[in-house]
């Protein structure tokens, strides 16, 4: 009876085994983008969580919105697009993991994501090492893209930015002393602030300052005393709303007569919330400005805001869109939907008009588009003036 047992267990042991291993074999055995599969697999990794969870989620829900639009229409050639969203916690090392297990476990055709220069920087390589294509709604440092031929974004960069904000505060707001707080352990922050410099500079400015913090520090007025000293008219500050709220506060504490400037880190409903009133009166670039009348504009807020709850959608969640939609474009185009196939279709982008503007892929797979300067008016930003490149 025992030998009889354990020959049946044995049997089943083995057929359980045939079995796992069977499944196993057949779920890796699809190459992304086979025409095999019933969906198109869509990564995307980002900051749901962290200190900069708003990003994350501002930009999924851009994303979601525009698949769901095209699936409700039939999808790509009769498939569905099927999202797969994981979390990077806001972490260099957890947006390499991610991206890692979107393309070599889910089997992925493309990445969208992130918007942190510094993780699109952790996660490009492992996207261009497995011929992957990658595309940012929101990373603006020059290097993301130079990483390789697989990487693409959607927005437009730092030495666009910088100059921008540079004349702005020169040309517009009539300033010719300004000081930098820049953020040293951010890639985004170093590069704007070089950026920002070197303009203002030509333009005949004069940089009476430039300090430093890291993030996560949450007193500034070491720096700050040493930037009143200076005596600035302008400070520019190129880092993530939930530094920037911090330092507005301390400006006013500190009785520092100076009006801050920043860039698109800037754009979050939280900056409001951590800074209150001191942050009001204050300028940034963004990608787009939902006062906007344009049709484009127009028609995402209201669809934004009916699938979300009333919500007005900012500038990460409108290049989320934008992005998604782009891929869309490509994928349209093609009779094998493959990662290589939509590679040559991306970088073949002209002329899309888009939520944030009109958008042309060039040589280097970056963005050509204007930007905005907007005032920040409790959790409004009020549109101020457009620069085009």
């Amino acid at each position: 009876m025992k030998k009889n047992l354990f020959v049946m267990g044995s049997l089943v042991l083995s057929l359980l085994l045939f079995v796992n291993c069977t499944k196993k074999s057949d779920s890796t055995a699809t190459t992304a983008g086979s025409d095999s599969q019933s969906e198109i697999l869509v990564g995307e990794y980002g900051s749901l969580t962290g200190s900069e969870a708003t990003f994350g989620v501002s930009t999924n829900k851009g994303i979601k919105l525009a698949f769901d639009e095209i699936n409700n229409t039939g999808g790509i050639n009769g498939k569905k697009i099927k999202l797969i969203t994981l979390d990077d916690q806001g972490k260099p090392e957890e947006a390499a993991q991610v991206v890692t297990r979107l393309i070599t476990q889910d089997k992925v055709v493309a990445v969208i994501g992130e918007v942190a220069s510094g993780r699109s920087l952790a996660a490009a390589p492992i996207a261009q090492q497995y011929k992957v294509p990658m595309i940012s709604p929101s990373s603006t440092n020059p290097k993301v893209t130079q990483v390789g031929d697989y990487i693409f974004r959607v927005c437009f960069l730092d030495p666009f930015q910088g100059t921008v904000m540079a004349r702005f505060a020169i040309e517009n707001l009539k300033v010719k002393k300004l000081a930098v707080l820049r953020d040293v352990k951010s890639d985004y922050s170093v590069g704007l602030a070089d950026f920002f410099v070197q303009k203002a500079k030509e333009l005949g400015a004069e940089i009476v300052a430039d300090v430093s913090y890291a993030a996560g520090d949450n007193n500034f007025k070491a720096q700050l005393t040493k930037i009143k000293t200076a005596n600035p008219e302008a400070i520019f500050v190129p880092g993530y709303y939930t530094e920037v709220g911090l330092i507005a506060k301390q400006v006013k504490e500190l009785g520092l007569n100076a009006v801050l400037l920043g860039g698109d880190g800037w754009d979050s409903s939280k900056l409001s919330e951590i800074g209150g009133t001191a942050v009001d009166g204050n300028y940034f670039s963004n990608h787009y400005s939902s006062d906007d009348k344009a049709t484009e504009v127009v028609d995402f807020v209201t669809k934004f805001k009916s699938k979300y709850s009333g919500e007005t959608p900012d500038g990460l969640a409108a290049l989320g869109y934008d992005a998604a939609n782009i891929l869309v474009k490509a994928m349209k185009q093609l009779k094998e939907v493959n990662p290589k196939n939509i590679r040559d279709e991306l970088a073949k982008i002209k002329d899309f008009k888009g939520v944030t503007g009109m958008i042309s892929i060039n040589e280097n797979r970056d963005a050509v588009k204007s930007a905005v300067v907007v005032k920040v008016e409790g959790k409004n930003n009020k549109f101020v003036t457009t620069f085009t490149p």
